[in-house]
């Protein structure tokens, strides 16, 4: 992986990174009362209309809370709220070089895939779309720290598995997933990490971050006949699990069971962090597949169970979804998860 972090005080690169790591504030005590689900009102972006101009429903975060808490899952009060990511925590894979590329408002037009915003000044842009993604990476981050402490830990946002250290792209402006793992390996005395990536799209973003590092492991589930076609980055992941257009629930959660027997036998994680897009639901116009909600649900349950009866700590990232329903579905799945005892939010829903 390229070195993100200049060498400062004449420090090599991986000295200030670990600096920085151990400098954030990013990580912080999370009260007994409060359940490890993640969740910030920062999460949501609203830019005068111009976000309905992209699939992706940028309210999802909110919903999936309001779902959840209307269902009885947890109450508002019970939700972390995160800190942002701030530039020295970005350093630690991000170059300047790129952070620096994320001024020029075409260029974020470009990542984010709606056009418009090009238009618009740095300011603007840095405080309607950059803020919010800095949140949810300040989310992800986060929510391995909680993990460790509580068996698992649920960002209802993040899971910008396109974005590398270098490179941004489908949505994603900063990789969280990479992020995430580097904070943990000198945090949280994590030496071994599982990427489960089970949404619909290829995670190139956290394969070329990783793809010389033994350290992780990349179970990636994904269509080949939609974006990003990053065959360099496919050589980088350990499982690779094809899922053609059309794929329906059975055969998916067949392909998904034998996936994770032969991670179970391949490699023996500290940490996994599970990409739960629900991108493969059926009618999702980008990813293509026709996955049942109650197969979401299913999906999500195989992978805590996977995680619980090996007894690893795991983090789950809400990542990709292009239909309105995808709150729900979100919502649905983590209500089945409590109600399965796989996650215990100290509700009791009905």
């Amino acid at each position: 992986m390229s070195s993100s972090s200049s060498p400062e005080n004449g420090n090599d690169p991986e000295t200030a990174r670990r600096d920085r790591i151990l400098s954030t504030k990013l990580y912080f005590d999370v009260p007994s009362s409060k359940v490890p689900v993640i969740y910030s009102s920062s999460y949501d972006i609203s830019f005068l209309g111009i976000e309905k101009l992209h699939p992706f429903d940028s309210k999802k975060w909110r919903r999936v809370c309001q779902f959840l808490v209307a269902a009885g899952v947890l109450r508002k009060d019970q939700i972390v709220e995160p800190l942002e990511a701030k530039k020295n925590d970005l350093l630690v894979v991000h170059p300047q070089s790129y952070l620096d590329s994320l001024k020029n408002s075409l260029n974020v037009a470009k990542i984010i895939e709606v056009p418009p915003v090009a238009v618009f000044p740095h300011c603007i842009v840095k405080n309607k779309v950059q803020r919010p993604f800095r949140n949810q990476v300040g989310g992800t981050i986060l929510a391995a720290k909680l993990a460790k402490e509580r068996g698992w830990a649920i960002n209802v946002g993040g899971g910008f598995h396109h974005c590398s250290a270098e490179l941004g792209g489908g949505f994603c402006v900063y990789a969280d997933i990479s992020l995430c793992i580097h904070y943990a390996f000198v945090q949280l005395n994590i030496s071994r990490v599982m990427i489960i990536d089970l949404d619909a799209h290829q995670g190139n973003g956290h394969e070329m971050d990783f793809a010389h590092d033994r350290r992780v492991y990349i179970l990636d589930m994904f269509n080949p006949g939609i974006y990003p076609f990053d065959y360099e980055a496919r050589r980088c992941i350990d499982q690779k699990v094809e899922v053609d257009s059309g794929t329906k629930t059975s055969e998916y959660l067949k392909k998904l069971e034998e996936a994770l027997e032969i991670a179970a036998t391949s490699y023996d994680p500290d940490l996994i962090v599970y990409n739960a897009g629900t991108d493969i639901l059926d009618g999702d116009p980008l990813g293509l597949l026709k996955i049942s909600a109650g197969g979401i649900a299913m999906r999500d349950e195989k992978v805590f169970k996977f995680a619980r009866t090996r007894n690893i700590p795991i983090v789950m990232l809400t990542s990709g979804g292009y239909m309105k329903s995808s709150a729900k579905v979100i919502a649905d799945s983590i209500e089945n998860l409590s109600k399965q005892s796989l996650i215990d939010t100290g509700s009791s829903p009905g």
